[in-house]
């Protein structure tokens, strides 16, 4: 299917008049997932690595070969009309110009690039990482999204004062939205505040709201691998309930 909206049209949707009320990005992981998530009414989707690589038979953690997972972005976004964001961990190795050439290849509309190292649960470098990501943002130009991960409540010092100091160089290197991963809700007024863009906040099914979120802060809310790994929970107890006895 063909997506006529331009990346800024897509950063726009961050920009909420209506604090409770966030851009909801389910994350999908397949061509169904999408369609389903699409054919609900949501008016853009992100994908989830974790989810993508289950799917595929990898673990996460840039396991899953670049190739293959840039070939599952195309198929998901081949099967929706909507927009779809890409969660690509690291980059998978690739340079700037080529992690740009095969996103715009597979048709997504941004993307998310982290700022550790999962084979050896380290922070890179922010300083380092920055120059990176300006080098990404060089070879897309206007024609991505670019959401900034920062890991620093997965590997770091779990500070607000840290994750703001690495969002400020992210955002000088020209990412567009931030995405504190696993902070905690008493943390997002004080990391939006500080950071002063576009805020992602991950929504945990059952524990916490869209509605929530946005009210303390967050721009966008994504669900990460949790619907993917609420689907599989589905298939296996169908599979229980129809094994032979």
């Amino acid at each position: 299917m063909t997506v006529t909206m331009t990346a800024g049209e897509f950063l726009a949707l961050h920009d909420r008049t209506e604090p409770a009320d966030p851009l909801v990005l389910p994350n999908v992981w397949d061509a169904v997932s999408a369609r389903a998530f699409a054919d609900a009414g949501f008016t853009a989707l992100a994908t989830s690595s974790s989810a993508v690589a289950a799917a595929l038979g990898y673990r996460d953690g840039e396991d899953t070969p670049a190739d293959e997972m840039f070939a599952a972005l195309k198929r998901i976004t081949r099967s929706v009309g909507v927009p779809v964001t890409a969660d690509i961990e690291a980059g998978y190795g690739l340079s700037p110009a080529e992690i740009v050439e095969r996103l715009l290849e597979a048709g997504v509309i941004g993307c998310n690039l982290e700022d550790s190292t999962a084979a050896t649960g380290q922070l890179k470098d922010p300083a380092q990482h920055a120059g990176w990501l300006a080098e990404v943002r060089s070879a897309a130009g206007d024609r991505l999204v670019l959401n900034a991960r920062v890991d620093t409540f997965l590997f770091g010092d779990h500070a607000v004062e840290s994750a703001v100091e690495r969002a400020a160089l992210y955002l000088d290197a020209g990412a567009d939205v931030i995405y504190p991963i696993l902070a905690p809700e008493s943390a997002i007024p004080d990391l939006a505040a500080g950071i002063g863009a576009p805020l992602n906040a991950l929504c945990h099914l059952d524990t916490t709201t869209p509605a929530q979120l946005g009210a303390l802060g967050a721009a966008r809310v994504t669900y990460g691998g949790s619907l993917q790994k609420h689907s599989a929970a589905d298939i296996t107890a169908l599979a229980q309930r129809l094994a032979p006895q």
